[in-house]
């Protein structure tokens, strides 16, 4: 699949805008079956006893984050692959503008829940956590299978709903990495873990302080960035019409910012409604529950249940968090209909073992750091904890030395 190209300018395979064919017609309607299917779910889920409105949020965010993330190729590893190898820094500002909007939306929900930030408590199941070496292993690792699959965790699922035959591979190898994960957690606990400690910028600074600290980092980012910021085309004059319309919302890339944007007020809203925003709880989850079911773990792994993130657990249903994940594939998969953006690709051999090895890189990574790079670093940073910063960089790191070294396969 041809991947985008950063700015406005108009997708590959996109739909003229001034014509509507019968294809386009077919495409349109699938994706709005789509969009009524997911709608008719969350009220099913709204009027379920034991379900109600949290799962229901938690599927509608879900789809509106699928949407953004397909709209906007809201992909990290895409976004870091496009400035270390064309030094194009537009795509990182849908990342800085996520973390930015995240970080005054936190701040205000964190004192609801918690008004008194330097009382030693933290606020409840946010990613804020334990600063070590094995976060920055964990993200380095995580980096490494970025590059070697084609996409990061929440990059796969999102272009799952695109066609892309390496997605399922990719997430397959996720569960096993999870697994190598647990087995070596106990470990990772004793021998580290266990006296990590768990910094967290308002414990020390204040809300405001936190914040003034977290706004000034990612302006300095976003000022050393612009100059790798490229030209935007320009785009004619003309009157605003239903195909000029149409072309903004289906045919262009959206605008970082505006994708980040919404990235970041979803994750606000997620975390006050239902829980902070990933996508790796469901999935450690089913390998969790796999391994204990055949006698592989015990049901409390040491410390792992104490700590916040992305957690897992022994569970034999479908999680808010798997509401969430089912949400953003079907959200994506109407977007890249409506979008032409919807296209099986090819597997190989080489690009299959890749994408496995790659997955089971991530999922360890992600495992022993509690997160993602929408959980740890997304969510982690967003919340003001030092180790989303930690967990970003090594991932940056790893993503770097997994180019230099030719690890992408196509």
């Amino acid at each position: 699949m041809v991947e985008a190209t950063t700015g406005g300018g108009t997708l590959s395979g996109a739909a003229p805008a001034s014509s509507l064919t019968t294809t386009a017609l077919a495409r349109y309607l699938f994706a709005a079956l789509a969009l009524i299917a997911i709608a008719l779910a969350a009220y099913t889920l709204h009027t379920t006893p034991g379900r109600g409105a949290r799962a229901s949020f938690a599927l509608l965010s879900g789809a509106a984050l699928g949407i953004a993330f397909q709209r906007g190729r809201f992909c990290f590893y895409c976004i870091l692959r496009d400035f270390i190898q064309r030094r194009d820094s537009g795509p990182i500002y849908a990342i800085l503008t996520a973390l930015a909007v995240g970080g005054v939306g936190y701040a205000i929900v964190f004192g609801q829940f918690l008004p008194n930030a330097t009382a030693g408590r933290l606020p409840p199941d946010a990613h804020i956590g334990p600063v070590s070496w094995v976060v920055a292993a964990g993200g380095l690792t995580f980096g490494l299978g970025m590059v070697l699959s084609g996409a990061c965790i929440s990059g796969h699922l999102y272009r799952l709903g695109e066609g892309y035959a390496r997605a399922p591979i990719a997430l397959f190898g996720s569960l096993i990495g999870f697994g190598l994960g647990f087995f070596t957690w106990r470990e990772l606990y004793i021998s580290t873990l266990v006296r990590a400690p768990v910094a967290w910028l308002p414990g020390t600074f204040g809300y405001a302080g936190a914040l003034a600290i977290h706004l000034t980092i990612l302006g300095a980012i976003a000022l050393l960035l612009l100059r790798f910021v490229p030209e935007l085309p320009a785009r004619p004059a003309g009157r605003i019409t239903l195909a000029r319309i149409r072309d903004s919302i289906l045919g262009q890339r959206w605008n970082p910012l505006l994708t980040g944007a919404i990235v970041g007020l979803i994750g606000v809203f997620l975390y006050f409604r239902v829980e902070p925003l990933g996508v790796t709880s469901q999935i450690g989850s089913l390998t969790r529950t796999f391994m204990t079911d055949n006698g592989w773990l015990t049901d409390r792994l040491n410390g792992l249940d104490t700590f916040s993130g992305c957690a897992t657990a022994v569970v034999n249903t479908i999680t808010e968090n798997g509401l969430l994940i089912g949400g953003l594939v079907a959200g994506s998969l109407a977007a890249a209909l409506a979008s032409n953006r919807f296209k099986l690709s090819r597997l190989t051999v080489r690009n299959s073992l890749t994408a496995l090895i790659g997955g089971a890189l991530m999922g360890w990574g992600a495992m022993v750091s509690l997160g993602c790079t929408v959980g740890t670093l997304l969510s982690g940073i967003s919340a003001f904890a030092i180790s989303g910063w930690i967990f970003g960089a090594a991932v940056f790191a790893g993503v770097w030395i997994g180019l230099k070294l030719r690890l992408e396969s196509s």
